[in-house]
C-alpha cells in the first residue's frame, strides 16, 4: 500500500489517477497513524513552503516524515520540503536533506517560474534525455545526493536526488504524460 499525503498543498486528482491506471494500492490520508500503516509515502506539493510547513506542522505531519524510516518520494514542494531550509518566505524546512532550496536569479534565466517541458540528465538510465514538465521558481541545488540534474536558462539545479530513505522529484511526473508516469512507477516499484 502507498501512502499519499494529504495536508492541503498537493496535486492529489493527477498522482490518484496515475496509481489507479497502474492498479497500485493507495491510501490517501492526513493521519501519522493510518501513513504509518503504508510500505511507501508518496510527498507531493504545489504551492508555497511557508504555508505547506504551516500545514505539515498542524496536522503533526512534519514529525512523521522526518522520523520515516520506509521510502518517502517527494514530488516538486514536497522535493523541497525535505531541504532544511527555503528561501521562499525564508522557511525552515524538515531538515532531511542538508542545504538550503534557493530562488532562481532572474538576472540569469529568461524567466521565472521555470514552467514547461524540459530534458534531464539522468546518466545510465532509460529517462536519460526525456522531456518531463516542470513548474517552480525554487530549486535544490546540485550536490551529492543529485541522482539527475536540469539545466534551465544556464543554471543546473537538482531534478532527481537520494539521500537515505528519502527520494525528491523536481519535476511533476504525474503530469509528464507516459514518460512521467513510467519513471513513478518505475521509483515506486524498485525502492
Amino acid at each position: 500500500m502507498i501512502g499519499i499525503i494529504d495536508y492541503g498543498s498537493g496535486n492529489m486528482g493527477s498522482i490518484e489517477y496515475c496509481l489507479k491506471r497502474n492498479k497500485l494500492d493507495y491510501l490517501i490520508s492526513a493521519n501519522p497513524e493510518k501513513l504509518n500503516k503504508c510500505k511507501k509515502i508518496l510527498f507531493p506539493g504545489v504551492g508555497n513552503a511557508e504555508f505547506a510547513m504551516q500545514k505539515l506542522k498542524e496536522k503533526k505531519l512534519d514529525r512523521f516524515l522526518i522520523s520515516c524510516e520506509k521510502p518517502v518520494f517527494g514530488i516538486c514542494l514536497g522535493m523541497q520540503l525535505l531541504a532544511e531550509f527555503s528561501e521562499e518566505g525564508n522557511t525552515k524546512c524538515l531538515g532531511i536533506i542538508p542545504l538550503t532550496i534557493k530562488k532562481f536569479d532572474t538576472k540569469q534565466v529568461k524567466r521565472v517560474p521555470h514552467m514547461g517541458w524540459n530534458t534531464i540528465d539522468f546518466p545510465e538510465s532509460e529517462f536519460d534525455k526525456n522531456y518531463f514538465y516542470f513548474v517552480h521558481s525554487y530549486y535544490m541545488p546540485l550536490g551529492d545526493w543529485t541522482v539527475a540534474k536540469c539545466e534551465y536558462g544556464g543554471q543546473f539545479f537538482s531534478a532527481v536526488v537520494h539521500y537515505k530513505n528519502f527520494w525528491g522529484i523536481q519535476f511533476h511526473p504525474e503530469k509528464s504524460g507516459d514518460i512521467g508516469e513510467q519513471f513513478l512507477i518505475f521509483l515506486l516499484r524498485k525502492h
